[in-house]
């Protein structure tokens, strides 16, 4: 920490001492997924040509539709180990934060990127409704149940991120969501096997899309509170607030922020009102431990300012 005066002849600012802290207690290097991408991509690759492949021979919407959405997410996986590198680059030139952000972008193009591919599938499926086409039930079976080998291994590559990354919680619910679909899409194949009542393939495709947007849901919400630079919804800032305010010597607080700077780490200034500070003697380094400790904000940043609180907005 340091203190400085202002200037008592500039009109513009305050004639108060202040105590700044700058000592950032950073979070524990966050665990790496990218081993995991790279697994599921090369999966999910290889799934994608062939269900493609088979929806084509066997004129099957859903496997398709399945297949479409399987693409969508290894471009997914691809943006998201991305992410994973950029949260990893450190600080350079105008970038005073690495690359961090990008993760919060990539974040929210990859929900954009499935609510578009869900328009698509569902666009067809009413489409189909009007023509409905015969479909081999039983190869439908067969390769959507490849499919939730694959998809259910792959998100459990990201079982263990899944509550404090948003990249890799999307991923994980993309996954798990596929590996559903699939489960869905074989039902669907062997009940046109032995029904051949064909509008049932666009029927489960509709179904496939509502169950994936009730369950992405809450993802897109995160994903544009990261862009727009909002408390992350583990914070809860009335807490953390009550928490400074208890802090010993502290009478005061304004000019709270809280924010992510990327999908793993959290960011926090404030001013803090503290009547005779004493840098020498101050308890305020201690806040960033536990801030850490408590409520996982790693880069944290404390201005002290040594006057009454009823000087100032608290």
């Amino acid at each position: 920490m340091h203190t400085h005066t202002h200037s008592e002849t500039d009109p513009h600012v305050h004639s108060h001492a202040h105590g700044h802290g700058h000592h950032h207690h950073h979070h524990e290097v966050p665990e790496n997924f990218t081993k995991a991408f790279v697994i599921g991509i090369i999966l999910n690759s290889v799934f994608v040509i062939v269900e493609g492949i088979y929806g084509l021979r066997v004129n099957s919407l859903a496997l398709l539709s399945d297949a479409g959405h399987n693409l969508g997410d290894v471009l997914g996986l691809v943006l998201a180990l991305a992410a994973e590198s950029f949260i990893r680059k450190k600080a350079f030139g105008r970038f005073t934060y690495g690359l961090k952000a990008s993760s919060n972008l990539i974040a929210f193009f990859n929900t954009a990127l499935l609510i578009f591919a869900m328009g698509a599938i569902s666009w067809e499926a009413i489409r189909r409704f009007a023509n409905p086409q015969s479909v081999d039930g039983l190869t439908v079976a067969a390769i959507a149940g490849i499919g939730i080998i694959i998809n259910g291994a792959t998100a459990i590559l990201f079982y263990s991120g899944r509550k404090g990354d948003v990249n890799i919680r999307s991923t994980f619910q993309h996954m798990a969501s596929d590996a559903v679909v699939s489960l869905g899409v074989v039902i669907s194949g062997i009940i046109i096997y032995y029904t051949h009542i064909n509008w049932i393939d666009p029927a489960l495709s509709l179904v496939i899309v509502i169950v994936i947007l009730t369950a992405t849901w809450q993802t897109a919400k995160d994903a544009a509170h990261l862009l727009l630079d909002a408390a992350p919804a583990s914070v809860n800032m009335d807490k953390i607030r009550e928490f400074l305010l208890h802090w010993p010597g502290v009478t005061g607080i304004h000019d709270l922020h809280i924010w992510n700077i990327s999908t793993k780490e959290i960011a926090l200034t404030a001013h803090l009102v503290v009547p005779g500070f004493d840098i020498k003697n101050s308890p305020i380094g201690d806040l960033e431990e536990e801030l850490q400790h408590h409520y996982q904000i790693g880069h944290v940043t404390i201005q002290v300012e040594a006057e009454d609180c009823e000087q100032v907005e608290c």
